[in-house]
């Protein structure tokens, strides 16, 4: 990416349901900044209640950029990220501005500071058929192809196993090569101050809990059946994101609501773990952990203070 990621980039990083957002927004209200969204659902419009989109309200009070970006038709990936946050970043700071990047999409902050790697562009007849196989076959064929990738990869991330064969059939390589090669590309662009953070699990899971219920009791059901008559089924990627899948699946009758709210308590959890664990290894960050009854504003003044100290030590 160049020069144009700087120290002066604040990045916050961390699991669903941590509080991050509004932690950075009052972060953003202290230090001068505004909020570049890394979150590879709130691009979407329409898509509020599931993805915890910042409120107008909000938005009012610290500007957002790169959320509601696309309608839900419409493909949306890390290349088109890469570009409009490149943008956003430099208009933020074009206006003596602060650009803090907070957010929980993993692939967007490694494409961002790391570039998109080597693996080549979908193949669109090649992905239709890939979407009609059976996801038991596909795992079959990951297994065989490149057994490093099949141990790895999440078996609930259909769009990850997806690509992941489609790059093999496409290359003939395993796809896990490919990763290899784009994590081990060391970038001169990363910000210098990243941070992370973290709550005990026990205090997550109950943020977790209490998420998932104001989100059915706010209208997530009703949301995904609006965004279904919009067309978000044509959409194979946004059509599966955490929340909506499970209540698109209820709309069909797989499972009764009761069902649906535990299984996307479920499901949260076992992506915030894995999120924490995938920070924990790419982005080297300074963690901050956050106590059980740390209110936002409280951690917000304690990173605001922590910011100015490193910048006095830049200039």
């Amino acid at each position: 990416m160049g020069s144009e990621l700087h120290c002066r980039i604040v990045l916050a990083a961390g699991p669903t349901a941590i509080g991050k957002s509004e932690i950075a927004l009052l972060l953003a209200e202290k230090i001068g900044g505004e909020i570049v969204s890394v979150d590879s659902m709130q691009v979407y419009r329409g898509m509020d209640i599931g993805t915890a989109k910042p409120s107008a309200a909000e938005r009012g009070r610290v500007a957002h950029h790169l959320i509601d970006v696309v309608g839900v038709k419409q493909p949306f990936d890390a290349a088109q990220f890469v570009r409009l946050a490149q943008i956003a970043i430099a208009d933020i700071e074009g206006r003596g501005k602060i650009p803090i990047l907070c957010g929980g999409t993993g692939l967007y902050f490694k494409a961002l500071f790391e570039g998109l790697g080597q693996s080549p562009p979908s193949d669109a007849t090649l992905r239709a058929e890939l979407e009609t196989t059976p996801l038991p076959r596909l795992l079959e064929e990951l297994e065989q192809r490149d057994p490093v990738c099949y141990g790895r990869i999440d078996r609930q991330n259909l769009r990850r196993i997806i690509r992941a064969v489609e790059v093999i059939r496409l290359t003939g390589q395993p796809f896990s090569q490919q990763q290899s090669a784009w994590e081990n590309n060391p970038s001169p662009a990363r910000p210098e101050w990243l941070f992370g953070l973290e709550r005990a699990a026990g205090g997550l899971h109950q943020r977790i809990e209490a998420r998932v219920e104001a989100m059915f009791r706010g209208g997530l059901v009703g949301e995904t059946q609006g965004l279904l008559d919009a067309g978000l089924g044509e959409n194979k990627v946004a059509s599966q994101a955490l929340g909506y899948r499970q209540v698109i699946e209820h709309l069909r009758g797989v499972r009764s609501l009761a069902e649906t709210v535990e299984l996307v308590k479920i499901r949260t959890r076992q992506f915030a773990k894995r999120q924490m664990t995938w920070f924990r290894r790419k982005l080297r960050l300074r963690w901050v952990r956050l106590g059980p009854e740390e209110r936002a504003e409280a951690t917000a003044g304690r990173l605001a203070c922590l910011w100015k100290e490193f910048m006095c030590l830049k200039e």
